[in-house]
């Protein structure tokens, strides 16, 4: 028997996009099905049934879900090509899943955890701000970190014209001119630690991310990667 369902659902669950980029992929009439351009929103389809095209490209229903945790090491990009040629996370990731994407973004001087699915629902939940899930990062700076500063970081900064939320800051250690911390934030804004730290005048050194939410990196060396178990999976989309 057909299944039957919401074109927009099945590019989401296909990790074509979360379900709102799906619905603009359709009103950008980039979505064929059976050979027709589709652009109306909520339309519906047989998956078993029905072929499905993005770009003219075959879009095949993925039956399972799939999250991997990696490691990445500083000195290569979150994108799977890169115009400059540097290493990107695919060049360390090489895995058979079909239309595996990162969940957000590290910067090219930044390692640590980064996730990546094939689940575009889940991809957009874990980013978007009202999910508010914590990230937390290992820091190193230059310099002393006096109490007052560390209370401007915990209290919040202005940084790109916007205050950022509340966060967790722990200084953990103080050796050889370097300052060592454990941050926690719960916002996913562009290199959002790293100008934290710039509007205290105090450089970030060394910049790691350990743990979204209650996963943690643990001992995943680095460069390596993991698949989650159904029981991550399942913490993952009930944040």
């Amino acid at each position: 028997m057909a299944k039957i369902s919401r074109l927009n659902k099945y590019l989401a669950e296909s990790g074509v996009a979360s379900r709102r980029g799906a619905d603009q992929i359709i009103a950008d009439g980039r979505v064929k099905v059976n050979g027709v351009v589709v652009k109306e929103l909520g339309s519906k389809i047989e998956s078993f049934n029905d072929t499905v095209m993005v770009d003219d490209v075959i879009v095949k229903a993925v039956t399972r879900d799939v999250v991997v945790m990696f490691n990445k090491p500083k000195g290569c990009i979150t994108s799977a090509n890169d115009e400059f040629g540097r290493k990107t996370i695919f060049d360390y990731v090489k895995i058979d899943t079909p239309r595996l994407f990162p969940v957000g973004r590290l910067d090219f001087e930044t390692e640590g955890l980064l996730l990546l699915t094939n689940n575009g629902d889940l991809s957009n939940k874990l980013m978007h701000p009202s999910s508010e899930v914590s990230k937390t990062y290992l820091v190193k700076v230059e310099g002393e970190m006096p109490e007052h500063k560390l209370a401007q970081l915990r209290k919040g900064v202005e940084i790109d014209g916007q205050a950022t939320k509340r966060s967790k800051v722990k200084l953990i250690e103080y050796v050889d001119g370097i300052s060592r911390l454990q941050v926690t934030i719960s916002e996913g804004r562009n290199r959002q630690v790293r100008k934290m730290f710039e509007v205290i005048d105090r450089e970030v050194i060394f910049l790691k991310r350990v743990a979204v939410g209650d996963l943690k990196l643990g001992g995943l060396s680095r460069g390596g990667h993991r698949y989650l178990s159904d029981y991550e999976i399942s913490y993952l989309k009930n944040l």
